[in-house]
């Protein structure tokens, strides 16, 4: 049996590929030498702006106005390589500790939610607490939003405690926002910084936390401003502190924690888009 000419043999068993080119090279060198001339001579780097320039000059002409292919002819059926079959054996996935599997802490995560939540709640029971010390001790509701207040307007500072115990409408409105957003703001700090540590959270957030803030502001406020600082009653700060911390630890221990991501898949850590197959 006679074989038949090339142009009458089964198109299926040619492969069209991008034809061989050398022009990436080409251009590879000449930025190269482009930037090599900067801490060597001038004319290695014009040099190398020509071989650039030439290179992609070439490297165009490579695929406009048409790319350049080449037929690449297969072997017989019968020399080909069997087909691969793809398998989908079923995996054993390690748990997170287990089987040398490093584990990152934290495992879990409290919501932001929990926090903001947590800074509100706490926020409350610490300006009742403020609200009960004001009314027993400075038989005034407002001495303990003024006093808070002074941190941010200097005349209230210096105040005799008579203007301390009387309403100011700008105090109020001062001290109200800066007690709110300290409150969210430690509240996801409490949020972020909890599933961190030990056991005991309640030990940590509620107790250590408001002595170890409370020494430090007591330090800081007696340097920076020694005559606020004797107007402050200590003991009842930490009063309010410590309530504040049992609150906002509260929430954020009852919320539902999230898997941190070292849980999931490799391809959902790697944000691929995969199909699971049994």
């Amino acid at each position: 049996m006679t074989p038949a000419p090339d142009g009458l043999r089964d198109r299926s068993d040619r492969v069209e590929l991008p034809a061989p080119t050398a022009w990436p090279m080409v251009l590879a060198l000449g930025i190269t030498l482009a930037f090599a001339g900067l801490v060597t001579h001038a004319v290695v780097s014009w040099v190398g702006i020509a071989l650039a320039l030439i290179a992609a000059v070439g490297w165009w002409r490579e695929v406009l106005p048409e790319e350049r292919t080449e037929e690449i002819t297969l072997p017989a059926v019968e020399l080909r390589s069997p087909a691969i079959v793809p398998l989908h054996p079923a995996v054993e996935r390690t748990s997170i500790g287990e089987g040398a599997h490093r584990t990152r802490v934290p495992v879990e995560i409290q919501p932001y939610s929990a926090g903001i939540r947590g800074g509100v709640v706490g926020g409350a029971a610490m300006a009742v607490l403020a609200l009960v010390y004001g009314v027993v001790v400075q038989r005034s509701l407002w001495y303990p939003i003024n006093l808070l207040s002074a941190v941010v307007m200097p005349s209230l500072a210096h105040a005799t405690v008579a203007d301390l115990r009387a309403f100011s409408l700008l105090a109020l409105v001062i001290g109200t926002i800066v007690h709110g957003l300290v409150s969210v703001l430690v509240g996801l700090l409490y949020a972020v910084v909890l599933p961190m540590l030990p056991r005991r959270h309640m030990l940590w957030g509620g107790v250590v936390a408001p002595l170890l803030w409370t020494g430090i502001l007591w330090t800081v406020l007696g340097i920076v401003d020694p005559m606020l600082n004797a107007r402050v009653d200590w003991p009842w700060f930490v009063v309010s502190q410590i309530g504040f911390g049992l609150a906002v630890g509260i929430v954020v221990a009852r919320a539902e924690p999230l898997a941190t991501m070292q849980s999931w898949p490799i391809a959902a850590r790697a944000g691929v888009e995969a199909s699971r197959k049994p």
